[in-house]
């Protein structure tokens, strides 16, 4: 994930690097387009290599799939920092596009299977805060512009190498996901991994349990699998609500993008010179110091999702988003309002404001997004899932990075209404659509929707809550017991929790 975050960071600062743009042939206003459909042709590459993934991830096991990623990434690379034409560029950015897609797809995934419930989320939010400590190192690493000449931005692009090595030197090592290699049938080493995981022997009952539950998982959703012409022509079976798990997992990835993030990280030292008027060297400093926030932000963002949950940590940030581009919006207004005698000040006054957004962004909307359909779509989804999620927030990120330089080139101050009307709109869905996945098994949320839980949310303390359900952990704990009395797989009472609530009421 650091190659990630120092992918998307490393362009900033290329794109006003002046070597880069007198080889390229890149200079003046009329360029603008050009240089936009550079940097966003990356993304489009990125929607690729996410379709890829589902395609090869799940055929091929996550490891897999994240070193053949990996080498993409690594060709890409090696093309950008050779670039002597726009074409030549074009065709480098889509490459690495591509490797990176796929490896985005995947890794949330991977670490999302191969975690326990009470630090799943905390996980994946390290993963997504080493993300950021790329993008800080990438910022930095963008003052090598000062030096001038071709080093200043061929060297940025090819210390991507030096993270593709370390992937090359771990990947292969780590354990394969269990659940993966459960659903494709190798029984024996997907045991060995979640007892070295829980830290227990193959025969103990926690081990014996989590294997049936997984086991149980897989063979309901395939009797109820969706193929996807059927999910593509709106047709699917009742059972396991595919569909609107599908939806949920994208819809946090297309919120991350409509809330803004990315006409900073891409374009921040772009905007600084433009809309703050700046001197280069300025913006690009100011930058840097930025992403030293946006780290902070995500480190405790990784503290603090199990303790909160998911859907408070989404409508906190989310909330911020909103009032630092209302106040953004407001700044640039006066700020190039005619005759108005404290413009420099109130431009300079805006800058405060992107250090807060980077750092509300970072508290939640930056690694929910990635960890939430990980969490909310089953077992034989999740890959699809996953991928279809990362597909949705590139494609988003493309507009988003498309429309930016024209956009601040053309709008001004309105630029920026738009970026706060998404962050209001997405308030109101995310509180009454988006159930809590804190605290829960992978298999709880499989066994909530096979019972065809309500659209709304809000009205459900199960759907709600961030502790684990009692009903849930009362199946958990049964499940370990019988495990425990017979030595025996016998199948989870989380085929259906309601039958808790029967024997409960037996008794009585």
């Amino acid at each position: 994930m650091s190659l990630f975050g120092y992918d998307q960071g490393v362009f900033s600062g290329v794109v006003i690097t002046q070597d880069y743009l007198d080889v390229h042939d890149l200079n003046g206003p009329e360029k603008t387009n050009v240089l936009s459909i550079i940097t966003s042709i990356y993304t489009i590459g990125c929607f690729l290599g996410a379709l890829l993934a589902f395609s090869i991830g799940e055929k091929l096991g996550r490891r897999k799939t994240i070193v053949i990623g990996t080498v993409i990434i690594a060709i890409g690379a090696i093309l950008q920092t050779s670039s002597f034409s726009v074409p030549h560029m074009l065709v480098a950015r889509i490459v690495t596009g591509v490797g990176n897609g796929i490896n985005t797809a995947t890794a949330p995934v991977w670490q999302t299977e191969t975690s326990k419930l009470h630090n799943r989320g905390k996980l994946v939010l390290v993963e997504l805060g080493m993300n950021i400590f790329g993008f800080m190192l990438s910022n930095w690493v963008n003052g090598l512009s000062y030096v001038g000449g071709p080093l200043g931005w061929r060297l940025p692009l090819a210390i991507q190498l030096v993270f593709c090595a370390g992937l090359f030197g771990t990947v292969p090592w780590l354990p394969e996901s269990p659940r993966w290699l459960l659903a494709h049938g190798r029984e024996d080493e997907a045991v060995l991994i979640l007892a070295d995981l829980e830290d227990k022997s193959v025969d103990d009952p926690v081990v014996v349990a989590e294997r049936h539950a997984i086991v149980f998982s897989i063979e309901h959703e395939r009797k109820h699998a969706i193929r996807w012409r059927d999910l593509l022509r709106g047709r699917a079976s009742a059972g396991t609500n595919t569909v609107r798990r599908l939806l949920l997992g994208a819809g946090t990835q297309a919120f991350q993008q409509l809330g803004g993030i990315n006409v900073l990280s891409y374009y921040l030292p772009t905007l600084l010179i433009k809309s703050v008027h700046l001197p280069e060297k300025m913006a690009r400093l100011i930058s840097a110091l930025a992403s030293v926030s946006y780290f902070f932000a995500s480190s405790i963002a990784a503290l603090t999702v199990e303790k909160f949950g998911r859907r408070t940590m989404m409508l906190i940030s989310t909330l911020i988003q909103l009032v630092c581009f209302i106040l953004v919006t407001v700044l640039f207004y006066l700020t190039e309002k005619p005759g108005y005698p404290f413009q420099t000040e109130v431009a300079k006054a805006s800058v405060v404001w992107f250090f807060i957004y980077y750092i509300g962004f970072g508290l939640g909307m930056l690694g929910i997004p990635w960890l939430y359909p990980t969490e909310i779509n089953s077992l034989p989804m999740r890959t699809k899932g996953a991928a279809a999620a990362t597909m949705t927030n590139w494609l988003t990120n493309f507009l988003v990075v498309e429309i930016t330089p024209i956009g601040i080139q053309n709008l001004g101050w309105r630029f920026y209404v738009i970026w706060a009307v998404f962050n209001f709109a997405m308030l109101p869905i995310i509180w009454a659509f988006f159930p809590e996945t804190a605290n829960r098994s992978l298999e709880d949320l499989d066994a909530y929707y096979r019972e065809n839980p309500p659209l709304l949310v809000i009205k459900d303390k199960d759907a709600t809550s961030v502790s684990r359900p009692q009903r849930f952990a009362t199946a958990h704990s049964r499940d370990i017991e019988e495990a425990k009395a017979t030595g025996l797989n016998k199948r989870s009472v989380q085929e259906d929790p309601s039958k808790i609530l029967s024997s409960g009421e037996q008794e009585k």
